[in-house]
């Protein structure tokens, strides 16, 4: 198995979602694993990283990008 295929499986077992649980193009929320939604629900710190990352995705929205580089992923392994 080729390494983009495991990649493929990875992501999809990690059930992405956005921290409303609504569908992004219609709130502009970022995008993550749904582990990492809920950690950093459960603190005030966490909650103002979700909405700083939100406001990029918001901004690159806006600018016409596809993807926004929000940071909220920095450093973790993919």
């Amino acid at each position: 198995m080729k390494k983009q295929q495991k990649d493929l499986i990875r992501w999809t077992n990690q059930e992405w979602r956005t921290p409303s649980g609504k569908k992004s193009k219609d709130t502009g929320e970022v995008y993550a694993p749904a582990k990492t939604i809920s950690s950093l629900k459960k603190t005030p710190a966490g909650r103002s990283k979700l909405a700083k990352a939100t406001a990029e995705k918001r901004e690159a929205t806006k600018r016409g990008e596809q993807y926004a580089k929000h940071g909220l992923h920095k450093g973790k392994k993919r």
